[in-house]
């Protein structure tokens, strides 16, 4: 895994997020906010989940121990969440530029939120970043079409390359 590949999964990560945000806008106030069966009890909870799991890693690699999620109080509607995100966008950017080659690989310690440590390498815990957002946006997916919503544009990895080469004028 090369620094590379880690900003190609991190413009990944953030395309599909938007991708996402898009079909969310256009749910109801009700919508965004009813009890739907699954990991989290609706589309705002299953949103503000994944903005806090970015914030726990994030954090971590800024060189803090975060014991808890972040106060979600604030984030009560789609504008809000996409504020946060688009902070914690910055900041993973920020992480990203700090790091070079061995960096990618460096082992880091860090505790859970319940305490226990653990060590891995930077790409590991950045790849689960990605896989865990792709894993709760296919939750969502399935949110909006239980309250009759319209999916999101595919928001497959595939499909994420396949624009990327159309936009540097590469065959699809």
């Amino acid at each position: 895994m090369t620094l590379t590949d880690l900003r190609t999964l991190v413009d990944y990560h953030c395309w599909a997020r938007d991708r996402l945000f898009d079909a969310v806008e256009r749910l109801t106030p009700a919508q965004f906010t009813q009890r739907i069966e699954s990991s989290f009890p609706s589309v705002r909870d299953t949103l503000v989940h994944l903005c806090g799991a970015d914030w726990i890693w994030v954090s971590r690699w800024e060189g803090q121990a975060p014991a808890g999620m972040p106060d979600a109080s604030g984030l009560t509607d789609l504008a809000a969440i996409r504020t946060v995100s688009s902070e914690l966008e910055r900041r993973l950017r920020a992480v990203l530029d700090m790091l070079d080659e061995d960096g990618v690989r460096r082992t880091m310690r860090y505790r859970s939120m319940d305490g226990r440590l653990f060590e891995q390498p930077f790409y590991q815990m950045l790849q689960h970043v990605v896989n865990h957002g792709s894993y709760h946006r296919g939750q969502v997916t399935m949110m909006l079409r239980q309250l009759g919503a319209a999916p999101p544009k595919s928001m497959d990895l595939a499909a994420f390359h396949r624009e990327a080469a159309r936009e540097q004028g590469a065959p699809s």
